[in-house]
Protein backbone atom coordinates (compact mmCIF):
# COMPACT_ATOMS: atom_id res chain seq x y z
CA UNK A 1 0.00 0.00 0.00
CA UNK A 2 1.29 3.41 -0.68
CA UNK A 3 -0.29 7.03 0.10
CA UNK A 4 0.16 10.04 -1.94
CA UNK A 5 -0.80 13.72 -1.32
CA UNK A 6 -3.06 14.94 -4.36
CA UNK A 7 -3.59 18.39 -5.14
CA UNK A 8 -6.73 19.29 -6.89
CA UNK A 9 -6.79 23.05 -8.14
CA UNK A 10 -10.37 24.53 -8.46
CA UNK A 11 -11.85 27.68 -8.40
CA UNK A 12 -9.36 30.79 -8.71
CA UNK A 13 -6.53 28.24 -8.64
CA UNK A 14 -7.87 25.77 -11.65
CA UNK A 15 -5.34 27.06 -14.34
CA UNK A 16 -2.43 27.75 -11.99
CA UNK A 17 -1.29 23.43 -11.22
CA UNK A 18 1.32 23.84 -14.17
CA UNK A 19 2.72 27.26 -13.08
CA UNK A 20 3.04 25.78 -9.55
CA UNK A 21 4.36 22.29 -10.28
CA UNK A 22 7.21 23.94 -11.84
CA UNK A 23 7.56 27.01 -9.32
CA UNK A 24 7.95 24.16 -6.27
CA UNK A 25 10.62 22.02 -8.76
CA UNK A 26 12.79 24.78 -8.82
CA UNK A 27 13.08 25.64 -5.28
CA UNK A 28 13.10 21.78 -3.85
CA UNK A 29 16.44 19.81 -4.75
CA UNK A 30 16.01 16.37 -5.97
CA UNK A 31 12.84 17.64 -7.64
CA UNK A 32 11.12 16.89 -10.88
CA UNK A 33 7.90 16.94 -13.26
CA UNK A 34 7.51 13.17 -14.24
CA UNK A 35 4.17 13.65 -16.12
CA UNK A 36 1.60 16.07 -16.91
CA UNK A 37 -1.70 14.52 -19.14
CA UNK A 38 -3.78 17.59 -20.07
CA UNK A 39 -7.47 17.03 -20.89
CA UNK A 40 -8.24 16.64 -24.56
CA UNK A 41 -10.89 18.86 -26.32
CA UNK A 42 -14.43 18.68 -25.27
CA UNK A 43 -13.48 16.21 -22.51
CA UNK A 44 -15.75 16.35 -19.07
CA UNK A 45 -13.67 18.08 -16.71
CA UNK A 46 -11.62 20.61 -18.47
CA UNK A 47 -10.07 22.06 -21.31
CA UNK A 48 -6.91 21.31 -23.40
CA UNK A 49 -4.78 23.80 -21.06
CA UNK A 50 -5.38 22.08 -17.72
CA UNK A 51 -4.09 19.63 -16.25
CA UNK A 52 -6.25 16.28 -15.76
CA UNK A 53 -3.64 14.26 -14.26
CA UNK A 54 0.12 15.13 -13.61
CA UNK A 55 2.60 13.80 -11.11
CA UNK A 56 5.78 15.48 -9.77
CA UNK A 57 8.68 14.83 -7.09
CA UNK A 58 9.78 16.73 -4.44
CA UNK A 59 12.87 15.97 -2.81
CA UNK A 60 12.49 12.24 -3.08
CA UNK A 61 8.55 12.20 -2.43
CA UNK A 62 5.57 12.32 -5.12
CA UNK A 63 2.29 14.33 -5.62
CA UNK A 64 -0.39 13.79 -7.72
CA UNK A 65 -2.33 17.13 -9.17
CA UNK A 66 -5.08 17.21 -11.27
CA UNK A 67 -7.30 20.74 -12.14
CA UNK A 68 -10.88 21.47 -12.62
CA UNK A 69 -12.88 24.01 -14.34
CA UNK A 70 -15.79 23.04 -12.93
CA UNK A 71 -17.96 25.01 -9.98
CA UNK A 72 -16.72 23.05 -6.80
CA UNK A 73 -17.64 24.41 -3.11
CA UNK A 74 -14.11 24.16 -1.84
CA UNK A 75 -10.61 24.57 -2.79
CA UNK A 76 -7.39 24.30 -0.37
CA UNK A 77 -7.77 25.01 3.09
CA UNK A 78 -4.71 25.35 5.91
CA UNK A 79 -6.17 22.42 7.87
CA UNK A 80 -4.54 20.33 5.48
CA UNK A 81 -0.22 21.20 4.56
CA UNK A 82 2.69 19.93 3.24
CA UNK A 83 4.75 19.61 6.59
CA UNK A 84 8.80 19.92 5.39
CA UNK A 85 11.83 19.25 7.70
CA UNK A 86 14.44 21.40 6.59
CA UNK A 87 18.31 19.95 7.67
CA UNK A 88 19.49 23.56 7.95
CA UNK A 89 19.10 27.11 8.85
CA UNK A 90 19.74 28.41 5.64
CA UNK A 91 17.31 25.53 3.74
CA UNK A 92 14.40 26.78 6.04
CA UNK A 93 15.15 30.26 5.69
CA UNK A 94 15.06 30.48 2.02
CA UNK A 95 12.23 28.18 1.10
CA UNK A 96 10.26 30.19 3.45
CA UNK A 97 10.75 32.93 2.05
CA UNK A 98 10.18 31.91 -1.41
CA UNK A 99 6.99 29.95 -0.17
CA UNK A 100 5.28 33.09 1.69
CA UNK A 101 6.01 35.96 -1.20
CA UNK A 102 4.62 37.19 -3.94
CA UNK A 103 1.08 36.98 -3.07
CA UNK A 104 1.70 34.20 -0.42
CA UNK A 105 0.96 34.92 3.47
CA UNK A 106 3.00 34.06 6.61
CA UNK A 107 0.72 31.94 9.01
CA UNK A 108 3.18 31.47 11.79
CA UNK A 109 6.01 33.79 11.80
CA UNK A 110 9.14 31.80 11.46
CA UNK A 111 10.96 31.55 14.38
CA UNK A 112 13.75 30.33 17.03
CA UNK A 113 11.48 27.90 19.13
CA UNK A 114 14.20 26.68 21.59
CA UNK A 115 11.91 26.89 24.58
CA UNK A 116 10.16 24.03 22.86
CA UNK A 117 6.81 25.60 22.11
CA UNK A 118 5.73 23.37 19.26
CA UNK A 119 7.55 20.50 20.69
CA UNK A 120 9.32 19.72 17.59
CA UNK A 121 11.74 21.37 16.64
CA UNK A 122 13.66 24.34 17.07
CA UNK A 123 12.54 27.12 14.61
CA UNK A 124 9.20 26.33 12.60
CA UNK A 125 6.86 28.81 10.47
CA UNK A 126 4.04 28.35 8.51
CA UNK A 127 2.60 29.95 5.49
CA UNK A 128 0.23 29.55 2.33
CA UNK A 129 1.86 30.43 -1.09
CA UNK A 130 0.63 32.27 -4.28
CA UNK A 131 -1.47 28.79 -4.79
CA UNK A 132 -2.95 28.47 -1.83
CA UNK A 133 -0.96 25.45 -0.66
CA UNK A 134 -0.09 25.25 3.12
CA UNK A 135 3.54 24.76 4.28
CA UNK A 136 4.79 23.82 7.41
CA UNK A 137 8.54 24.05 7.55
CA UNK A 138 10.67 22.73 10.44
CA UNK A 139 14.12 22.73 11.54
CA UNK A 140 14.38 19.93 13.47
CA UNK A 141 18.10 19.89 14.69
Amino acid sequence: MKTTTFLTFVGDQCGKAEEAINFYTSIFPNSEVNRIIKYTEGEAGGTPELIKYGVFTLNGTEYMVSESNFNHAWSFTPGVSLFVECNSENEIQVLFEKLSSNGGRIMVPLDNYDSGDYGFGKKFGWCEDKYGISWQLNLSE
